[in-house]
């Protein structure tokens, strides 16, 4: 596959969409991810219409949290995203309205410029957002257009005005993605169910062995009263193999903060609740702060007023790097020796993949919601309890056995070969 490459293209609002296009960067042309909102020699024109639409999302993404119009104001956006309900099942074809303003911008030019720029050498296309899948496909690019969708649903808009007659072809990460599609009119031979992309260096070769390696020491901590073991010792010996004696870290918990910055509050509460037992080193606490300085500087200030200071670095961490390709990179690595991720249930939530149960912060968004219900399906996703009670409930969960069982529902029932699925597809 050394040589053998794609355009691959994606948008710099919040995390999800780089994170998604983030573990095949290697078949990238040039071994650069095209930014489509925000590429060297973007006209000014587009970039206005991109940047109205990114500074739109962080504002809504925020928009909870201010008294008293906050929620109804989210509520307004959320009903044009809505995701219509599954059954019965029936035509949802009709483009919407938000759809068809989106497309009437791409028909006056909007993204004609990145698309000429891409045809110069026509190799296949690979996004993670539908928009830059549309303006290829309004600009007939002469080459193969592939879309990853990156949420457990998805609304109409993934899917063009005209979806019986588009040739855009879906990485469905799922198959309520994969049903859904259809019930949109994409054709069937253009749904590929090929499971989320998931970090290569999480996983290993397609046997697996640096992600099983992983998750024998993870289900130690999980289950430090063997209940879950003595009842599915069959299923452990049979998924990952043979546990060692020993965990090779302390139980460790990650808070990720989405791109917007929402639920850095949550966070710092679960922190406060559990700060006796980082005092004692009974547990660590990783944050996940992105690339977002104020985020960083949020987290040390807290850690200082809470008396942690003295366990920086070592029982308490901050993830952060000024560049987002650092930033998953040692995201990713930190995440192999975490046991826990909590996180709103963003695209974050296909990682139990990886046998990491989902601890969920509460959603936002008609997407988001799909995913909780997705995780609670699988039983790999477990509702967040009251932050100021972390010290308890999360240890009730953990004696009971229950995390260890949502690390085995992740592992076993979601689909971890997404990345080298895609490979495959695109490139033969």
């Amino acid at each position: 596959m050394d040589n053998k490459k794609a355009w691959v293209v994606t948008v710099n609002m919040g995390y999800g969409h780089q994170r998604t296009v983030y573990p095949i960067k290697d078949l990238a042309f040039d071994e650069k991810l095209i930014i489509a909102n925000d590429y060297e020699g973007i006209p000014k024109k587009d970039k206005r219409i991109w940047e109205s639409t990114r500074m739109f999302y962080e504002f809504i993404s925020r928009s909870k949290r201010i008294p008293l119009i906050g929620e109804s104001i989210f509520s307004l956006y959320d009903k044009f995203q809505k995701i219509q309900g599954f059954y019965p099942k029936r035509d949802l074809s009709k483009p919407t309205l938000g759809l068809k303003q989106m497309s009437s911008l791409i028909r006056k030019g909007w993204g004609k410029d990145l698309i000429s720029k891409l045809k110069e050498k026509p190799l296949p296309l690979i996004t993670s957002f539908f928009i830059p899948a549309f303006m290829a496909e309004a600009s007939n690019y002469p080459g193969d257009i592939f879309c990853i969708v990156c949420d457990a649903d998805v609304s109409r808009s993934w899917a063009s005005l005209e979806p019986a007659k588009s040739r855009i072809k879906y990485f469905a990460p799922n198959s309520w993605v994969a049903n859904r599609l259809k019930l949109y009119g994409v054709k069937e031979k253009n749904v590929f169910l090929t499971g989320y992309p998931l970090p290569i260096e999480n996983i290993g070769t397609e046997k697996a062995e640096i992600l099983k390696r992983d998750l024998s020491h993870r289900i130690l901590n999980l289950d430090p009263k063997r209940e879950y073991y003595q009842q599915y010792k069959v299923l452990i010996d049979k998924h990952i193999g043979s546990l060692p004696k020993k965990s090779d870290h302390v139980l460790t918990i990650m808070f990720a903060i989405g791109g917007a910055g929402a639920q850095k509050e949550i966070a710092i509460k679960y922190v406060k609740s559990l700060a006796g037992k980082i005092k004692k080193k009974e547990i660590k606490v990783i944050l996940s702060a992105g690339i977002r300085k104020k985020i960083k500087k949020y987290f040390l200030e807290s850690i200082e007023k809470l008396g942690l200071k003295k366990n920086f670095n070592k029982n308490i961490e901050i993830v952060f790097s000024e560049k987002i390709e650092d930033y998953f990179k040692d995201f990713n690595k930190k995440l192999r020796k975490s046991d826990l991720l909590w996180t709103k249930p963003s695209e974050l939530s296909f990682y139990t993949g990886l046998g990491i149960p989902i601890i969920m912060a509460p959603s936002i968004g008609s997407q988001e919601d799909f995913n909780r219900k997705w995780l609670l399906a699988l039983g790999a996703g477990i509702p967040q309890e009251n932050p100021a009670y972390a010290n308890e409930w999360v240890f009730d969960y953990l004696n009971s056995g229950r995390f260890a069982e949502a690390i085995m529902d992740g592992f076993i029932e979601v689909e971890k070969m997404g990345t080298y699925n895609i490979q495959k597809i695109c490139l033969g």
